[in-house]
């Protein structure tokens, strides 16, 4: 019997194992990915994520041998494999559809592509009785595809994937057929499959939350390009762009320009007032810039903040306007607000509900003060 699959992959983890170098994909003339250079590390789970039509998918299926790049170059594991048939690639990939076969059981479904390869029966069924261990899904060996969850059928069609153990795993929209809570529980579930057997992996979605909780980087594309490649936290703190800052989470946007540049500090001056920015940023004075402030940075109250709350620039006026709130919506954990501005612009707040019942008092159509401090905006200038 073959061993279990190692938590080891057979690379070190982290070093380069699949590069992307200036690849094109036209259509009719129209360039659906658009000259993409990137480098993917063993053992990552590499996310593509941007709306549709951005180039995402042309390019997993470019990676899977589906499609036939116009220019540029696919190395996996030091092989350029662009001329490489989809069969003879070390690659597997998972649908969105899972396409199990329904007249098969699950057991006969891990085992198809393995038969195909024509092992023997020994190893076969070795390998398949790892991938249900693997998937915890030994007791339903036996059932057919729609005698399963949802959840349970996903893990069938990875752990299909998993069997031939492909160098590159590629998933596309892996978990978009579930709903949203069995979608959250099994995030998690697949992280801990791929990471056990080691497997290098890039997944498309169109998911924030499922590339943010799921990925080890994040590729942000738009037009067929690559934008920003970042782990979660930078892509969502420091955005590169103003399409990376609208497009992942949610974000305040305040256009202005600088009067002040300084090493360590700049000013914003913009329509709804005055921003510091406790940071330098690459830039010069006089040019226009955007100010970027996530929802959960702001304070919001009914009162003006004191002298203790405006620590650093709000001491003086700065990052802080006034408004009223036309509207708010309770979530459980947080609430959400919107405050029109003096200024005419919509401000999206959010504040988390720590505790179960909440002393603000804040009300739709009351007049609010809303803040937040230097070091949580970002500069974008482009």
């Amino acid at each position: 019997m073959n061993p279990a699959p190692s938590a080891k992959p057979a690379v070190d983890a982290g070093q380069p194992f699949l590069f992307i170098r200036n690849l094109v994909k036209s259509f009719d003339g129209v360039r659906a990915v658009d000259d993409i250079s990137v480098t993917i590390n063993k053992g990552e789970i590499f996310a593509l994520l941007g709306s549709s039509g951005c180039g995402k998918s042309t390019l997993l299926r470019m990676l899977a041998g589906f499609e036939t790049p116009t220019e540029g170059q696919i190395t996996l594991a030091g092989q350029d494999i662009v001329s490489v048939p989809p069969y003879q690639r070390p690659i597997n990939m998972m649908f969105q559809s899972y396409a199990l076969f329904p007249h098969l059981s699950v057991w006969d479904n891990i085992a198809f592509g393995l038969r195909r390869d024509g092992l023997p029966a020994e190893e076969v069924a070795a390998r398949v009785e790892q991938m249900l261990a693997l998937v915890q899904l030994k007791a339903y060996g036996r059932r057919k595809p729609h005698q399963l969850s949802g959840g349970q059928q996903q893990r069938v069609a990875l752990a299909r994937s998993l069997a031939k153990r492909p160098q590159l795993l590629l998933l596309d929209e892996p978990l978009g057929a579930l709903d949203k809570k069995l979608r959250e529980r099994t995030q998690m579930e697949l992280v801990n499959i791929i990471e056990q057997v080691g497997v290098t992996c890039v997944m498309v979605t169109h998911d924030q939350d499922e590339a943010m909780s799921m990925a080890t980087r994040i590729a942000v594309m738009s037009e067929g390009r690559i934008l920003q490649v970042g782990k979660p936290g930078e892509i969502y703190e420091t955005p590169n762009c103003r399409f990376v800052a609208d497009f992942i989470g949610s974000v305040n946007l305040f256009n202005g320009n600088v009067v002040v540049d300084e090493p360590d500090h700049v000013v914003v001056d913009s329509p709804e007032g005055r921003h510091y920015i406790n940071h330098g940023i690459t830039g010069t004075k006089g040019m226009d810039v955007s100010v970027a402030v996530r929802p959960e940075k702001i304070c919001l109250q009914s009162e003006a903040p004191t002298g203790e709350q405006r620590a650093h620039a709000n001491e003086h006026g700065f990052n802080c306007v006034q408004g009223t709130i036309t509207a708010m919506a309770y979530f459980g954990n947080d609430t959400h607000y919107h405050v029109k501005l003096d200024s005419g612009m919509l401000l999206k707040v959010s504040r988390t509900n720590a505790a179960r019942h909440d002393s603000s008092h804040l009300q739709r159509d009351q007049r609010v003060h809303a803040w937040w401090d230097g070091a949580d905006i970002v500069a974008l200038t482009s």
